[in-house]
């Protein structure tokens, strides 16, 4: 594992009208779509016809950190509604991007590493494809997310972008993730953030476990001896190093901690959720693997989670009150585990850069992963359908197009100078009085977040 390197030149015509391999990784039944090349730090570029000196938007794939590329996920909507170049770049994820140890020169931060080199890229050469590079938007989703804040404190990334936009970043502020909350059955969660001594101790225990270093060896030998393991066999610990590493000179400081300071680029910043983020969890991980949450489980997914607070906890989130014990688990899930974490994050950035919030919140969305019989209502990643055209995702209403482009001039407003208010669209005041504009196919407009996800309970619980 190293830094990202260029590309040797060529001089003949290459074919670049198909997507590469994604980084390796294993198929998920969110992310079929399993590689073991490493030769995967490439980007497609989507611009529209015409003029040059366009806004740019770079956008950072999701897929918890393990998974994801750029494949089927065709950017042309977004691109031609919105009149922006969208750059799509791929990432080393997994073991390959935040692995750890002791002698390995950047270790945890190999992911972050690659998209300052895709975004350098951008600077030098978009221009060739009518983009501009002073004005440049790095945009991402879920995990995607979480890496732009990385970029908002990593001192080598400033001036590469000049806006930013999180879509439903995960835990970039908190400490833990109380168990159950991500998944039903998964234990609590430490911080999204790792020092990178803890973590050269943590490859350097999972490298001796599995057998692929001699014990004693020297960090320079058992360096050598894991660039031996195949890539396969590394993938097989790619859970456990999704986590960037912070105390280098590409990281130094966790964001957890310098974002709420004021310690980040201080350029605009549009954030956001989606209403219903957990039931595209607690459907894809639980109903659909035939673990549902039940009425007689849910009393003991409170106590672990929430221990002595479970009590309250189930007062204020009664399983009766919905239609069944997972569609409440899932309310749980969505304000602990996304809505307050979200909101606090938006509330740190705001007083210290201008920022928008949004609330993706179409109840239709068509389902990406369907489950049936479990309404996913506006699931985690389900505006990525109207971003982009998604191979194999349910076509759009025709409502549901109207709204896409609607939402998608919005982001493109922003792109192109900061702000995301629109002439002939619902006005949208920025977050600084706390404002949440509400986004769905049949209404546009506020919304009272805090209320609707109870973050003054949240505020107050484990």
């Amino acid at each position: 594992m190293a830094c990202p390197r260029p590309i040797t030149p060529w001089t003949e015509v290459r074919d670049a009208t198909r997507p590469a391999s994604p980084a390796p990784q294993v198929a998920r039944s969110f992310a079929e779509a399993p590689s073991l090349d490493e030769d995967c730090l490439t980007l497609d570029v989507t611009a529209p016809d015409g003029a040059d000196g366009r806004p740019v938007i770079v956008w950072l794939h999701g897929g918890g950190g393990t998974n994801g590329g750029v494949a089927g996920r065709d950017a042309h909507r977004l691109a031609v509604t919105g009149d922006v170049v969208v750059v799509t770049p791929q990432y080393r994820l997994g073991v390959f991007g935040c692995f750890g140890h002791p002698g390995l020169r950047d270790g945890g931060t190999f992911g972050l590493l690659d998209q300052q080199a895709a975004l350098r890229w951008v600077r030098d050469e978009i221009g060739r494809f009518g983009g501009d590079p002073g004005n440049v938007t790095l945009a991402g989703e879920s995990y995607g997310a979480l890496m732009i804040a990385a970029h908002l404190v990593s001192p080598a990334s400033e001036g590469l972008f000049h806006r930013a936009v999180l879509q439903s970043p995960f835990a970039v502020l908190g400490t833990t993730t109380p168990a159950n909350v991500l998944i039903p059955g998964v234990p609590a969660l430490p911080s999204r953030w790792t020092g990178a001594e803890d973590l050269d101790q943590l490859g350097a225990a999972v490298a001796l476990d599995r057998g692929w270093v001699e014990p004693g060896s020297s960090p320079d030998s058992a360096l050598d001896q894991l660039r031996r393991v195949p890539v396969a066999e590394l993938l097989t610990v790619s859970d456990a190093f999704i986590r960037p590493a912070f105390g280098s000179a590409t990281l130094p400081e966790s964001p957890a901690t310098a974002l709420p300071a004021g310690r980040f680029h201080r350029v605009p910043l549009l954030v956001g959720a989606a209403r219903d983020e957990a039931r595209f969890f607690v459907g894809v991980f639980a109903d659909l693997v035939g673990s549902p949450v039940t009425a007689d489980r849910y009393p003991a997914l409170l106590t672990e989670a929430f221990g002595d607070a479970a009590a309250e906890v189930a007062r204020r989130y009664p399983p009766e009150r919905y239609p069944t014990p997972g569609l409440a688990w899932a309310r749980i899930s969505t304000d602990r585990a996304w809505a307050w974490p979200t909101w606090e994050l938006g509330r740190a950035v705001a007083a210290h850069a201008p920022t928008w919030f949004y609330e993706f919140a179409d109840q239709d969305a068509p389902p990406l992963v369907p489950v049936p019989d479990f309404p996913l209502g506006a699931y985690h990643a389900a505006e990525l359908a109207y971003q982009f055209d998604i191979a194999g995702a349910p076509a759009l209403t025709g409502e549901q197009r109207a709204f896409a482009e609607r939402m998608n001039r919005y982001w493109a407003t922003f792109a192109t100078r900061g702000d995301p208010t629109h002439p002939d669209l619902p006005p949208w005041p920025d977050h600084s009085a706390g404002h949440v504009q509400s986004l769905a196919p049949d209404r546009i407009g506020g919304v009272d977040y805090a209320a609707d996800h109870q973050l003054d309970f949240w505020a107050r619980m484990p």
